[in-house]
Protein backbone atom coordinates (compact mmCIF):
# COMPACT_ATOMS: atom_id res chain seq x y z
CA UNK A 1 0.00 0.00 0.00
CA UNK A 2 1.55 3.24 -1.17
CA UNK A 3 1.85 6.41 1.31
CA UNK A 4 -1.03 7.80 -0.99
CA UNK A 5 -3.40 5.33 0.28
CA UNK A 6 -2.16 4.58 3.80
CA UNK A 7 -4.66 2.80 5.72
CA UNK A 8 -5.03 5.58 8.22
CA UNK A 9 -6.53 8.18 5.29
CA UNK A 10 -9.09 5.13 4.70
CA UNK A 11 -12.77 4.03 5.69
CA UNK A 12 -14.39 1.14 3.78
CA UNK A 13 -18.51 0.36 4.09
CA UNK A 14 -19.91 -2.49 2.79
CA UNK A 15 -23.15 -3.62 2.62
CA UNK A 16 -24.51 -5.60 5.10
CA UNK A 17 -24.82 -8.81 4.77
CA UNK A 18 -22.60 -9.11 1.94
CA UNK A 19 -19.16 -8.90 1.14
CA UNK A 20 -18.96 -6.10 -1.26
CA UNK A 21 -20.81 -4.96 -4.45
CA UNK A 22 -19.88 -5.26 -8.19
CA UNK A 23 -20.37 -0.33 -7.79
CA UNK A 24 -17.92 0.94 -6.05
CA UNK A 25 -18.05 4.35 -4.60
CA UNK A 26 -15.46 6.69 -3.87
CA UNK A 27 -16.01 9.26 -1.42
CA UNK A 28 -14.26 12.92 -1.29
CA UNK A 29 -15.18 15.65 1.41
CA UNK A 30 -14.23 19.18 0.46
CA UNK A 31 -11.97 21.79 1.93
CA UNK A 32 -12.95 20.26 5.72
CA UNK A 33 -9.99 17.52 4.99
CA UNK A 34 -12.20 14.70 6.86
CA UNK A 35 -12.56 11.58 5.80
CA UNK A 36 -16.22 11.17 5.09
CA UNK A 37 -17.33 8.31 7.04
CA UNK A 38 -21.15 8.97 7.60
CA UNK A 39 -21.27 9.24 3.26
CA UNK A 40 -19.35 6.28 2.94
CA UNK A 41 -21.54 3.84 5.47
CA UNK A 42 -24.97 5.73 3.99
CA UNK A 43 -23.61 5.05 0.47
CA UNK A 44 -22.87 1.22 1.66
CA UNK A 45 -26.50 0.76 3.30
CA UNK A 46 -27.86 1.44 -0.13
CA UNK A 47 -25.79 -1.49 -1.42
CA UNK A 48 -22.78 -0.24 -3.06
CA UNK A 49 -19.34 -1.06 -1.77
CA UNK A 50 -17.72 3.07 -0.32
CA UNK A 51 -14.49 3.62 0.04
CA UNK A 52 -14.02 7.16 1.76
CA UNK A 53 -10.77 9.13 1.37
CA UNK A 54 -9.23 11.61 3.28
CA UNK A 55 -6.90 13.28 0.67
CA UNK A 56 -4.92 15.92 2.62
CA UNK A 57 -4.13 16.42 6.26
CA UNK A 58 -3.67 12.32 6.75
CA UNK A 59 -0.69 10.31 7.32
CA UNK A 60 2.24 10.73 4.75
CA UNK A 61 -0.12 13.45 2.96
CA UNK A 62 -0.14 17.21 2.42
CA UNK A 63 -1.08 18.90 5.45
CA UNK A 64 -3.40 21.52 3.23
CA UNK A 65 -4.87 21.05 0.03
CA UNK A 66 -1.62 22.22 -2.04
CA UNK A 67 -0.08 20.38 -4.66
CA UNK A 68 -2.24 17.09 -3.64
CA UNK A 69 -1.24 14.28 -6.40
CA UNK A 70 -3.65 13.38 -8.38
CA UNK A 71 -2.47 9.44 -7.58
CA UNK A 72 -3.62 10.06 -4.19
CA UNK A 73 -7.16 9.64 -6.00
CA UNK A 74 -6.09 6.85 -8.94
CA UNK A 75 -4.59 4.57 -6.30
CA UNK A 76 -7.75 4.56 -4.49
CA UNK A 77 -9.54 3.62 -7.94
CA UNK A 78 -7.22 0.76 -8.08
CA UNK A 79 -8.24 -0.55 -4.25
CA UNK A 80 -11.25 -0.25 -5.40
CA UNK A 81 -10.88 -1.54 -8.73
CA UNK A 82 -9.81 -5.48 -7.35
CA UNK A 83 -13.60 -6.20 -6.14
CA UNK A 84 -15.64 -3.48 -7.74
CA UNK A 85 -16.60 -3.61 -11.86
CA UNK A 86 -17.61 -0.49 -11.81
CA UNK A 87 -15.95 2.76 -9.74
CA UNK A 88 -18.31 5.97 -8.66
CA UNK A 89 -16.27 9.00 -7.34
CA UNK A 90 -18.59 11.35 -5.70
CA UNK A 91 -16.88 14.29 -4.18
CA UNK A 92 -17.94 17.68 -2.78
CA UNK A 93 -16.74 20.85 -3.45
CA UNK A 94 -12.84 20.13 -3.39
CA UNK A 95 -13.62 16.98 -3.68
CA UNK A 96 -15.72 17.40 -6.95
CA UNK A 97 -12.59 19.29 -8.92
CA UNK A 98 -10.45 16.02 -7.40
CA UNK A 99 -13.26 13.83 -8.73
CA UNK A 100 -13.57 15.16 -12.08
CA UNK A 101 -9.59 15.93 -12.46
CA UNK A 102 -9.27 12.30 -11.48
CA UNK A 103 -12.12 11.10 -13.97
CA UNK A 104 -10.39 12.67 -17.17
CA UNK A 105 -7.36 10.51 -16.27
CA UNK A 106 -8.42 7.06 -15.11
CA UNK A 107 -10.32 5.11 -17.60
CA UNK A 108 -11.59 3.13 -15.29
CA UNK A 109 -13.69 5.71 -13.41
CA UNK A 110 -17.74 5.20 -14.56
CA UNK A 111 -19.21 8.15 -13.53
CA UNK A 112 -18.68 11.06 -11.57
CA UNK A 113 -21.06 12.51 -8.66
CA UNK A 114 -19.74 16.11 -8.37
CA UNK A 115 -21.58 18.03 -5.49
CA UNK A 116 -21.09 21.83 -6.29
CA UNK A 117 -18.45 21.52 -8.59
CA UNK A 118 -15.63 23.70 -10.52
CA UNK A 119 -14.95 23.62 -14.10
CA UNK A 120 -11.40 24.67 -13.56
CA UNK A 121 -8.50 23.72 -11.37
CA UNK A 122 -7.91 26.32 -8.41
CA UNK A 123 -4.80 27.61 -6.62
CA UNK A 124 -3.44 25.68 -3.60
CA UNK A 125 -4.23 26.82 -0.05
CA UNK A 126 -1.02 28.66 0.69
CA UNK A 127 0.39 28.37 5.00
CA UNK A 128 1.53 31.84 4.93
CA UNK A 129 0.18 34.87 3.24
CA UNK A 130 3.86 35.77 1.36
CA UNK A 131 3.57 31.76 -0.13
CA UNK A 132 3.77 32.02 -3.82
CA UNK A 133 0.61 30.36 -5.64
CA UNK A 134 0.58 27.07 -6.30
CA UNK A 135 -1.29 24.82 -8.03
CA UNK A 136 -4.15 22.53 -5.40
CA UNK A 137 -2.98 19.92 -7.35
CA UNK A 138 -0.03 17.88 -9.04
CA UNK A 139 -0.26 14.49 -11.90
CA UNK A 140 3.12 12.89 -12.67
CA UNK A 141 4.92 15.03 -10.13
CA UNK A 142 4.28 18.14 -12.79
CA UNK A 143 1.61 21.21 -11.30
CA UNK A 144 -1.52 20.78 -12.55
CA UNK A 145 -2.41 24.26 -14.39
CA UNK A 146 -4.60 26.41 -12.60
CA UNK A 147 -6.19 29.61 -11.88
CA UNK A 148 -4.60 32.19 -9.08
CA UNK A 149 -6.74 33.71 -6.29
CA UNK A 150 -6.38 37.56 -6.20
CA UNK A 151 -4.52 38.66 -3.20
CA UNK A 152 -6.01 41.65 -3.49
CA UNK A 153 -9.47 40.37 -2.27
CA UNK A 154 -10.33 41.46 1.37
CA UNK A 155 -12.80 39.35 3.22
CA UNK A 156 -15.72 40.94 5.39
CA UNK A 157 -16.49 39.62 8.64
CA UNK A 158 -18.11 36.97 7.41
CA UNK A 159 -16.92 36.65 3.72
CA UNK A 160 -18.76 34.88 0.88
CA UNK A 161 -15.82 32.98 -0.56
CA UNK A 162 -17.50 33.08 -3.98
CA UNK A 163 -16.90 36.89 -4.43
CA UNK A 164 -13.46 35.79 -4.23
CA UNK A 165 -13.59 32.88 -6.71
CA UNK A 166 -15.72 35.57 -9.44
CA UNK A 167 -12.65 38.40 -8.71
CA UNK A 168 -9.76 35.64 -9.76
CA UNK A 169 -11.57 34.76 -12.95
CA UNK A 170 -12.08 37.93 -13.82
CA UNK A 171 -8.78 38.47 -13.39
CA UNK A 172 -6.94 35.69 -15.01
CA UNK A 173 -5.82 35.86 -18.47
CA UNK A 174 -7.57 33.68 -21.10
CA UNK A 175 -4.81 31.50 -21.54
CA UNK A 176 -4.22 31.15 -17.48
CA UNK A 177 -8.57 30.29 -17.96
CA UNK A 178 -7.93 27.63 -20.81
CA UNK A 179 -5.05 25.41 -19.46
CA UNK A 180 -6.71 25.28 -16.15
CA UNK A 181 -10.38 24.09 -17.31
CA UNK A 182 -10.82 20.61 -16.49
CA UNK A 183 -11.28 18.49 -20.00
CA UNK A 184 -14.37 16.78 -18.98
CA UNK A 185 -15.04 16.23 -22.62
CA UNK A 186 -12.92 13.04 -21.82
CA UNK A 187 -15.58 11.47 -19.39
CA UNK A 188 -16.74 8.76 -21.34
CA UNK A 189 -19.18 7.33 -18.38
CA UNK A 190 -22.24 9.89 -16.81
CA UNK A 191 -21.43 13.36 -15.08
CA UNK A 192 -24.22 14.28 -12.81
CA UNK A 193 -23.97 18.01 -10.89
CA UNK A 194 -25.60 18.81 -8.24
CA UNK A 195 -25.73 22.61 -7.60
CA UNK A 196 -27.24 25.29 -5.49
CA UNK A 197 -28.33 29.04 -7.44
CA UNK A 198 -27.47 30.23 -4.02
CA UNK A 199 -23.71 29.04 -3.55
CA UNK A 200 -21.91 31.65 -1.74
CA UNK A 201 -18.63 29.41 -0.92
CA UNK A 202 -18.18 29.58 -5.13
CA UNK A 203 -19.93 29.68 -8.18
CA UNK A 204 -20.91 26.02 -8.58
CA UNK A 205 -23.95 26.73 -10.69
CA UNK A 206 -22.37 28.51 -12.96
CA UNK A 207 -19.34 26.16 -13.26
CA UNK A 208 -21.83 23.46 -13.48
CA UNK A 209 -23.47 25.29 -16.92
CA UNK A 210 -19.99 25.73 -18.44
CA UNK A 211 -19.24 21.56 -17.72
CA UNK A 212 -22.37 20.72 -19.08
CA UNK A 213 -22.58 23.14 -22.60
CA UNK A 214 -18.57 21.68 -23.36
CA UNK A 215 -19.49 18.86 -22.43
CA UNK A 216 -22.03 19.21 -25.18
CA UNK A 217 -20.43 20.71 -27.76
CA UNK A 218 -18.30 16.84 -27.99
CA UNK A 219 -21.81 15.20 -27.79
CA UNK A 220 -21.92 14.21 -24.11
CA UNK A 221 -24.61 13.78 -22.08
CA UNK A 222 -24.53 15.81 -18.32
CA UNK A 223 -26.98 15.73 -15.61
CA UNK A 224 -27.69 18.93 -13.68
CA UNK A 225 -29.37 18.82 -10.42
CA UNK A 226 -30.12 22.56 -9.57
CA UNK A 227 -32.03 24.38 -6.50
CA UNK A 228 -32.16 28.23 -7.04
CA UNK A 229 -32.47 28.39 -3.32
CA UNK A 230 -29.98 25.70 -1.96
CA UNK A 231 -26.53 26.63 -1.40
CA UNK A 232 -23.19 25.25 -1.53
CA UNK A 233 -24.26 22.13 1.29
CA UNK A 234 -25.54 18.58 0.24
CA UNK A 235 -27.56 16.11 2.46
CA UNK A 236 -28.56 13.31 1.35
CA UNK A 237 -31.71 11.49 2.49
CA UNK A 238 -30.96 9.68 5.62
CA UNK A 239 -27.92 11.32 6.06
CA UNK A 240 -26.60 13.44 9.69
CA UNK A 241 -27.27 16.90 8.86
CA UNK A 242 -23.66 18.42 10.04
CA UNK A 243 -23.00 21.58 11.92
CA UNK A 244 -23.48 23.91 9.11
CA UNK A 245 -22.53 27.04 11.42
CA UNK A 246 -19.33 28.83 9.68
CA UNK A 247 -17.33 31.65 10.16
CA UNK A 248 -18.41 32.16 6.07
CA UNK A 249 -21.73 32.11 4.10
CA UNK A 250 -22.59 29.12 2.34
CA UNK A 251 -25.95 30.12 0.97
CA UNK A 252 -29.07 28.21 1.25
CA UNK A 253 -32.28 28.79 2.93
CA UNK A 254 -33.50 26.44 5.94
CA UNK A 255 -33.47 23.05 5.13
CA UNK A 256 -31.83 23.90 1.16
CA UNK A 257 -29.47 21.06 2.19
CA UNK A 258 -31.56 18.09 2.77
CA UNK A 259 -33.97 19.08 -0.25
CA UNK A 260 -31.16 19.50 -2.86
CA UNK A 261 -29.91 16.04 -1.28
CA UNK A 262 -33.29 14.40 -1.83
CA UNK A 263 -33.74 15.81 -5.25
CA UNK A 264 -30.25 14.60 -6.10
CA UNK A 265 -30.70 10.79 -4.56
CA UNK A 266 -32.53 9.04 -7.32
CA UNK A 267 -30.21 10.25 -10.14
CA UNK A 268 -27.44 9.78 -8.12
CA UNK A 269 -28.88 5.66 -7.92
CA UNK A 270 -29.07 5.74 -11.50
CA UNK A 271 -25.23 6.59 -11.67
CA UNK A 272 -24.77 4.10 -9.45
CA UNK A 273 -26.77 1.68 -10.91
CA UNK A 274 -29.40 1.35 -8.04
CA UNK A 275 -32.16 1.46 -10.09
Amino acid sequence: MTPAVDAANLHWARPPGRGGSRTGALVLAGSSGRLDVGRAEFLAGAGVTALALRWFGGPGQPPVPCEVPLETFTDAVDLMARECERVVVIGLSYGAEAALLTAVREPRVTGVVALAPTDVAWEGQHLRDDDPPRSKWTWQGRPVPFVPLDREWQPGPSPSFAELYACSRNRADPATLAAATIPVERIEGPVLLVVGGDDRVWPSSVAARAIADRRARYGRATTVVRDPRAGHPVVLPGEDVPDLARSYQVGGDDGAPQRLGAQAWPLIRDVLGLG
